[in-house]
This record gives structure tokens, C-alpha cells and sequence, in this order.
């Protein structure tokens, strides 16, 4: 590994991760075509988890009015539920409602790890993940040919998170955009637009916080970290940071345009290319 490698990761995770495109899915084939010298079928596991740190730092960064305000609204929650009282009247505040609904929508995630292993296994079968990445092409496709939703955090569901919950899980295997699916979840269950974006990038902190302990127990046990690696790992996550709040900004407009179809094509083309390459390397 260098730097040049570590920036390239950085800015494939910071642009995959928020596009509907799966990060997962192109860091595990960018991994297998370029890597110059680890195997292929292993992941760095420790800048991995770097570079998803990175971009969870800019979902932060990003919603933090909105990550500030749940965090306040779920310790009164917390404090109305101990008193017996309800500081509200009629519906509680959009800031609570949108704690519980990611509570929920965080629930299926404990059924992925009945089948972490099948999970990690997918990792290194690339078949696997062009399958999953021409699959997503149409996700992605027939998202933009939903009639646009009206419902928002006041308005949305408990079973409506949970649908969304669900895609989130599938989510997980490579190739399978996390935001694609979730997004597409949420206009399929009558979300509007902008809150399908939101709702889906702040579903993901609980997710991506989640793993990376997880990750980490697993780095742990493998072995150690390489500490001279350490500098060029932060670069790494420092790219993926950056590039990673700007797509955001980019995946709301193109929501708001209703132009995540045009994802679907490079799905498609990427699936298409890494499918037929993996049986020439």
C-alpha cells in the first residue's frame, strides 16, 4: 500500500458510499483489480473501518442540527417516560419521532448477524458482487418512476421505518447500495424525497457505528494493526471524509431532481465489466 493507493480508496469510499453505487461492492473490486500486493481476497480490515469512519464523520458533520437535536429530544424522551408525563401535547416533536423511527429501522440489522458469515463470505466472490451490482442498476431504475411521497418524520410510520430497516440489511451484502435501497425503501413507502435522502444517511450512523465495533473486535483478533501504515490510513479516511460530505450534498439534489436513474446505467456497466474481467484475471 502507498499513499496514492490509500487517497484512491479514500475518495472511492467518500463518493460510493453516499451514491447510490455501493461502497462496499467497489472497494472489495477496486481491491481485487488493483491492489498491488495484498491478496485480494482480504481487506485491509483496519482501513476499512478508517474509511468508513470517515464518512460517518460526514454524515455528522452534515446533520448535525438534526443529530443534535435527537440526541437532546431522546434524553427527554427518556426522562417523560421515568416521570410518567408527556412534555408534549398530541404528536411528539419531528426530532423524537425521528429517534424511534431509526430505533426500528435499525432493528432488522440484528438478523444480519444470524448470517454474518454468509455476509463476509460474499465479500470475496466477485461474481457474487457484479450480480449484485446489475441488480441494484435496476433498483436505481425504477426508483426514479415512483410517484413522489408527501409523508416526513411527522407524518411517516413505524411500519414505514421498519420497510426501510429491511432494505438497510440487504443493504449490507456487497454490490447491494445501502443508500440506493434504503432511498428507494423510503419513496416506495411515500416518503418525500428530501426526507428519503435524510432518513436514509441518518439511519446509516447507528449501522455504520455498529460494524465498525464489530470490525474492530475482528481486526483485534487478527492479529494487531500495522502501525507504520497508521499515516497513510488517516489519509485515507481524511479523503473519504471530505469527498464524502460533497456527495451528499449531491445525492439530495439529484433526489430532488429525481435523477438517481442515471446511477442505474454505470450499475449496469460496472456489473457487466467486473463480471466478464473476473474470469480473465
Amino acid at each position: 500500500m502507498n499513499y496514492l493507493f490509500s487517497i484512491a480508496m479514500g475518495f472511492l469510499q467518500g463518493v460510493a458510499e453516499f451514491l447510490p453505487i455501493s461502497s462496499s461492492g467497489h472497494l472489495t473490486l477496486f481491491q481485487y483489480f488493483f491492489s498491488p500486493e495484498q491478496n485480494p481476497e482480504e481487506l485491509d480490515m483496519l482501513f476499512t473501518i478508517l474509511l468508513h469512519f470517515g464518512t460517518l464523520i460526514s454524515v455528522c458533520v452534515y446533520y448535525w442540527r438534526d443529530i443534535i437535536d435527537m440526541i437532546r429530544e431522546f434524553f427527554l424522551g427518556i426522562s417523560d417516560l421515568f416521570s410518567r408525563r408527556g412534555s408534549h401535547e398530541g404528536r411528539p416533536p419531528e426530532a423524537r419521532r425521528l429517534v424511534l423511527m431509526i430505533i426500528v429501522g435499525t432493528l432488522p440489522l440484528f438478523a444480519v448477524l444470524l448470517v454474518k458469515d454468509m455476509v463476509d463470505a460474499a465479500f470475496s466472490n466477485v461474481t457474487f458482487i457484479s450480480a449484485a451490482l446489475i441488480a441494484t442498476g435496476f433498483l436505481l431504475f425504477f426508483s426514479d418512476r415512483m410517484a413522489k411521497g408527501r409523508k416526513t418524520a411527522r407524518t411517516a410510520t413505524i411500519l414505514d421505518a421498519l420497510l426501510v430497516g429491511c432494505a438497510q440489511a440487504v443493504g449490507t451484502l456487497p454490490g447491494i447500495s445501502r443508500a440506493g435501497s434504503t432511498i428507494s425503501a423510503g419513496m416506495l413507502c411515500g416518503f418525500d424525497r428530501t426526507f428519503a435522502v435524510r432518513f436514509s444517511f441518518l439511519l446509516s450512523l447507528p449501522a455504520v457505528l455498529g460494524a465498525n465495533i464489530l470490525e474492530i473486535a475482528d481486526a483485534v483478533q487478527a492479529g494487531g494493526v500495522d502501525m507504520s501504515r497508521l499515516p497513510m490510513y488517516i489519509v485515507g479516511m481524511v479523503v473519504a471524509g471530505v469527498v464524502g460530505y460533497f456527495a451528499i450534498r449531491l445525492v439530495n439534489l439529484l433526489a430532488n431532481k429525481g435523477k438517481f436513474g442515471a446511477f442505474a446505467y454505470y450499475c449496469w456497466a460496472v456489473g457487466i465489466v467486473s463480471l466478464v474481467a473476473s474470469f480473465l484475471v
